[in-house]
């Protein structure tokens, strides 16, 4: 058992460096090829390579898959992913010490698995009452449900599947017209995404494989992705950049962060890059699959950044 999981755990951190290098290599493109390169790695850790082989042995229906997939290739396959037997031996100490290790590795997780469970859990007794303490809110053309919290909570969408724009009290008198219709589309683009349900995934695996710190790095970049993603989306629907940082600027003075993950709000990690990308109002570029392999790239996509 421990040699399978060990070799779960060296796949799943190739496949989160390829991921990396991708990224790199499409990091004019646009910020949504960029997210879900760093979401199929997420997804990586909750799916062993060996299952994977085990469906594509059993796709006898594909005509082809035999004539591909060799008896050499498949070995090598085998030998790449999985560099590590399924049995470790160890040379035990002193009697009985190969019973209480595994023991103590898997108290040290459940342990680890508590404390993240915990932090969780209390974030989203945070959201939850200031859902359950706001108030219905009437606001033109919005299909979502709206409503308004009197705490210092900054505006987000909550929910998995039957989602809720939480505004803080206040905003609509604090933003202009213009900068709050570049909020609300900023956060109706996390409705259509369905951002709070990968980000739901990805904390999944942040509580299971939490010792791993690649399942980190993988989440502070989905994060970083997923603002800019929804920002780009913002400034090619017409939003002035100019009014888009003010309004940016705004929510940063007067509101705080949600303190769950998985609200997806307009807070962000760095302000100040943030700006420069929104003014610049860069063109993001397209993936196009015909100049993929020479790398050439057209400028269709604008620049984000997340709020603040």
């Amino acid at each position: 058992m421990i040699g399978g999981l060990t070799n779960h755990l060296w796949q799943s951190t190739l496949f989160t460096v390829a991921a990396g290098l991708l990224a790199i290599a499409f990091r004019k493109n646009r910020a949504q090829i960029r997210y879900w390169l760093w979401l199929s790695a997420s997804l990586k850790f909750l799916v062993p390579f060996s299952l994977l082989i085990s469906l594509g042995n059993h796709l006898e229906w594909v005509p082809t898959s035999k004539k591909i997939a060799t008896q050499a290739v498949s070995f090598r396959v085998v030998q790449i992913t999985q560099p590590f037997p399924d049995t470790l031996s160890f040379v035990p100490s002193t009697t009985g010490s190969s019973h209480w290790f595994p023991i103590a590795i898997l108290g040290l997780w459940v342990c680890g698995f508590g404390v993240i469970a915990l932090i969780r859990f209390k974030a989203w007794l945070r959201i939850r009452a200031a859902v359950r303490s706001s108030t219905p809110l009437e606001i033109p053309l919005i299909t979502v449900e709206v409503r308004s919290s009197a705490g210092l909570v900054e505006p987000g969408v909550v929910g998995l599947l039957r989602h809720v724009l939480l505004l803080p009290a206040g905003i609509i008198e604090r933003l202009t017209k213009p900068q709050l219709e570049a909020v609300l589309t900023h956060e109706l683009c996390h409705v259509r995404r369905r951002d709070n349900l990968t980000a739901a995934l990805h904390m999944i695996v942040e509580a299971v494989f939490w010792f791993h710190p690649f399942v980190w790095w993988i989440g502070a970049r989905l994060v970083e992705e997923r603002e800019r993603a929804c920002d780009e989306d913002v400034l090619r629907l017409g939003s002035e950049p100019q009014v888009y940082a003010e309004g940016i600027l705004k929510v940063c003075e007067f509101y705080v962060e949600s303190p769950l993950i998985c609200a997806a709000g307009v807070s962000g990690n760095n302000l100040k890059k943030r700006m420069e990308r929104i003014m610049r109002n860069h063109v993001g570029e397209t993936l196009n699959i015909w100049r993929n392999s020479s790398w050439q790239w057209s400028e269709r996509w604008r620049w984000p950044c997340r709020w603040c």
